[in-house]
């Protein structure tokens, strides 16, 4: 197709999560406190894991990466919802769609891959406890870290430049809150095969290969805990994997309904509520499930509030006594 016969695409509208005006207060209402305790709830968490001495270990460490991913995730996609909800016409310049896809996709495949991580060190810690620090190195966790981060970078370098090669000029609405891949491939008038093509293969390659590591994880755990004989011991190892069991599955099941299956058969209105769940309601969620449902976080927690008690009232009376 000749791109002189048609203009190109210099700005997009988001349909957004709803076209009825009186649900747009409320759901800015509702996406600003959800966006408001997922920056405190992931702040404060990386605060508590840097603070807390006794949670300086591999398992504390890539909980305050996830926290650090969960809260770039969602800073790159609420904000500009927020605003859409109050504005008019909601409006998304080329020039941020781009960089919102590309750092979207960063983070995405981050948190498959730290998720994946954390499942492994659980398997070495459960399985291998007598050498959990020794292999467990902070070398090695430093590394399995940036290695997430790097896979995160090549998948979302390959998506976007593949989408920088598109010509846009069919409508400019995108049938979404944000910039996502399969939306934007439904707007262009160019061929999309090596695009959706990359979509499934990559997709396919970040989801099931992180999600088949920690289903092998498991598998090894659960058969070394049923070796333990007391309830007491059994219950200790399951109880430092349910709050990680939990946030594989509410990300991984909502991101795999979105990107493992075709186009073609995909609902963009399932797609978009599938997708609140992993860009604003998982990073929100997951302090309060590892925070909730772990006691070394509770500890932590209820001594650093201590610390800051004790030191409040120390000020108040050197105040009081000045």
């Amino acid at each position: 197709m000749d791109p002189g016969n048609h203009s190109s695409v210099t700005e997009f509208i988001l349909a957004g999560l709803s076209e009825q005006p009186e649900l747009q207060l409320p759901l800015f209402l509702l996406f600003l406190g959800i966006y408001v305790l997922t920056v405190v709830g992931n702040v404060g968490m990386i605060a508590l894991i840097r603070f807390s001495a006794h949670l300086h270990t591999p398992m504390y460490y890539f909980l305050s990466s996830l926290s650090f991913i969960d809260l770039c995730h969602s800073t790159v996609i609420t904000p500009k919802m927020l605003v859409n909800f109050v504005t008019e016409k909601n409006t998304i310049s080329y020039a941020e769609c781009m960089p919102q896809l590309y750092c979207f996709i960063v983070f995405a495949v981050a948190e498959c891959y730290t998720l994946a991580v954390m499942a492994y060190d659980r398997y070495v810690a459960i399985c291998n406890p007598l050498l959990y620090s020794v292999t467990m190195s902070y070398h090695l966790c430093f590394w399995l870290t940036v290695g997430a981060y790097v896979l995160g970078i090549i998948g979302s370098t390959i998506h976007t430049g593949l989408t920088l090669r598109l010509l846009f000029c069919k409508t400019n609405m995108i049938n979404h809150y944000f910039c996502d891949l399969f939306p934007l491939l439904e707007l262009s008038c160019s061929s999309t095969y090596i695009n959706e093509f990359f979509v499934l293969v990559l997709s396919a390659f970040n989801i099931l290969t992180p999600a088949l590591t920690i289903f092998a994880s498991y598998i090894f755990i659960i058969a070394s805990v049923l070796r333990i004989h007391s309830v007491e011991g059994r219950s200790k190892a399951f109880s430092t994997c349910s709050s990680h069991i939990s946030a594989v599955a509410l990300f991984f099941g909502s991101a795999a309904f979105v990107y493992l299956q075709p186009s073609s058969v995909s609902s963009m209105d399932q797609g978009k509520v599938s997708s609140v769940f992993y860009t604003t309601l998982v990073p929100m969620l997951n302090p309060l499930i590892y925070s909730l449902r772990n006691k070394d976080v509770k500890v932590a927690l209820k001594k650093f509030l201590e610390r800051r008690s004790f030191s409040c009232k120390g000020v108040f009376c050197f105040s009081k006594s000045v």
